[in-house]
C-alpha cells in the first residue's frame, strides 16, 4: 500500500480558525530514515574558460566524498521532506511537538491524534491528560506509532486546545491525508507433511480491477531467477513466503464509486507434486481487502513534466473527480509558496460537477528555486457547503537552471 503526501477532502479548516493568530505552534514530522545526500557534479576540461574552477568548488563542498568529488552520491544524510510512501504493513510513526512560540505562560494544554480510516477513528495519543502550564519557548512532545492494517485513505487529524493568561480559551487542528494506492500481498505456505514436495506454481490471479506483480524473482540479466533457488523443494514443517504487488487499473482508479467499499482482489493458486511426483493444486477463495476512499474530492494529476527549467513557466494538468454523493459547486484558488508561483487568475469559479463526474484543467506555473521542488497551494471551495479542501505535496519537479549543463 502506496501513500502519498496529498492533501485532500479531509485537509480543511475553518476560516476563522485559519485567520486566528495562535499563541501556540504544532509541528508534525514523519519519523522515517534518513537518506543519502545528492548533489549534481559540474566539471569542464582544463582548457575551458573556468580551468579548475570547479573541480576546487566541489572539494571545498562538504557534502561530496573527499577523493572522489564527481561522483553524484555523497556521505551525508538529509531527512525527509514530505510523509513519502506509507505501506501495508508498516508501522506509521510520527513526532509531534508544540510549541509556545508567545511570550506568555498558557495554561490547560490538550494535544489530541486521532487516525482516522476508512472504517474507524483511532486514538493515537500517548496521553489524554491536560498539561497544566507552558512557559514561553517550551514544547510539549509526543511520539506517536500506528501499524498500518488497512487499504485507504489514512488522516491523521491534530487538535490543541489552550487556555490563555486572560482566561480565553483556543482550539485549532490539523489534518495530514495519506493516499493508499498498492496493495502488497504476502502468503505463507507450510509443508505439513512429512516429506518434500515440489512447489510446481504458486501464483496469484488478480482480480478485473487489479494488476499484479510479482516479487519472487530476482533479475539476473536478461533472464531472472527465483529467490528460492532453481530446485523449488519445501522441507517438512518448512513455511515459505510469497509476495506479490497489486495496483488497481487506470479505468478503475480513476473511479473513486466503484473502487470503493471492500472488493476483491484475487485469489491464489498453488501447485506441487510429491516425492514419488503425485499432482496436488489449491486454489483459495476470492481475498478480500478495503478499497481507498479519496474524501468529497479528488485531486489528480495527469500531465506533469519531470524535469523543468528555473523561472521558466511550464503547464501541468489536474483532474478533479467529486466522489461525493450530491453536486458541488467549486472556485478554484491558487497560493504561491516559497519556491512556486503559480500563473493566471486565482479564485476562478469551476462551475458544478456531478457526483462521479471529473473536470480536467490545465495549470501554468513556475519555480524560482532549484533543485526539487514540491507543487503545492492549490485550494477548492464548495460554494454550497462552504466548504475549502487544501492540496499540497501534490507531485514534485526537478527544477534546473537553463544556464549550465553539467557535464561528467
Amino acid at each position: 500500500m502506496q501513500v502519498k503526501g496529498q492533501s485532500s477532502a479531509a485537509d480543511k479548516m475553518d476560516v476563522s480558525q485559519a485567520k486566528q493568530e495562535h499563541l501556540l505552534a504544532l509541528k508534525v514530522m514523519r519519523l522515517t530514515k534518513p537518506t543519502l545526500f545528492t548533489n549534481m557534479p559540474v566539471t569542464c576540461e582544463d582548457r575551458d574558460l573556468p580551468g579548475d574552477l570547479f573541480i576546487r568548488l566541489m572539494k571545498d563542498d562538504p557534502s561530496t566524498v573527499k577523493g572522489a568529488e564527481t561522483l553524484i552520491l555523497g556521505e551525508m544524510l538529509t531527512l525527509p521532506q514530505n510523509f513519502g510512501n506509507i505501506f501495508l504493513g508498516e508501522t506509521f510513526s510520527s513526532y509531534i511537538s508544540v510549541h509556545n512560540d508567545s511570550n506568555q505562560v498558557v495554561k490547560d494544554i490538550l494535544v489530541k491524534a486521532d487516525l482516522q480510516t476508512s472504517s474507524q477513528r483511532l486514538n493515537l495519543s500517548a496521553s489524554n491528560s491536560a498539561v497544566s502550564e507552558l512557559k514561553p519557548e517550551c514544547c510539549i512532545d509526543d511520539v506517536i506509532h500506528h501499524e498500518v492494517k488497512e487499504i485507504g485513505t489514512h488522516i491523521l487529524v491534530c487538535a490543541v486546545s489552550y487556555t490563555t493568561q486572560t482566561g480565553e480559551k483556543l482550539y485549532f487542528r490539523k489534518f495530514f491525508k495519506f493516499q493508499t494506492d498498492e496493495v502488497f500481498l504476502e502468503a505463507q505456505i507450510q509443508n505439513i507433511t512429512t516429506s518434500p514436495m515440489f512447489m510446481e506454481k504458486v501464483s496469484l490471479e488478480p482480480s478485473m480491477m487489479y494488476n499484479v506483480t510479482e516479487l519472487n524473482n530476482v533479475s539476473a540479466g536478461i533472464e531472472s531467477e527465483s529467490t528460492f533457488g532453481r530446485m523449488s523443494y519445501l522441507q517438512p514443517l518448512d513455511t515459505r513466503q510469497y509476495l506479490y504487488c497489486l495496483k488497481p487499473k487506470p479505468e478503475f482508479a480513476e473511479k473513486a464509486g466503484v473502487i470503493k467499499g471492500v472488493t476483491v482482489i484475487g485469489k491464489l493458486d498453488i501447485v506441487w507434486k510429491t516425492n514419488l511426483g503425485e499432482r496436488g493444486r489449491l486454489q483459495t477463495s476470492q481475498l478480500q481487502r478495503m478499497a481507498p476512499g479519496y474524501g468529497d474530492v479528488r485531486l489528480s494529476l495527469e500531465l506533469i513534466p519531470d524535469t523543468v527549467s528555473l523561472e521558466e513557466p511550464f503547464d501541468i494538468t489536474c483532474k478533479i473527480t467529486n466522489c461525493s454523493e450530491r453536486t458541488m459547486d467549486l472556485v478554484l484558488e491558487m497560493c504561491n509558496t516559497r519556491s512556486v508561483h503559480w500563473c493566471g487568475v486565482s479564485g476562478r469559479q469551476l462551475g458544478k460537477l456531478s457526483p462521479s463526474a471529473s473536470l480536467s484543467i490545465p495549470l501554468k506555473l513556475l519555480s524560482s528555486v532549484q533543485g526539487l521542488q514540491s507543487i503545492s497551494g492549490l485550494r477548492l471551495t464548495d460554494t454550497f457547503l462552504k466548504r475549502t479542501y487544501e492540496y499540497d505535496d501534490i507531485a514534485q519537479v526537478c527544477v534546473v537552471c537553463p544556464y549550465t549543463s553539467p557535464e561528467s
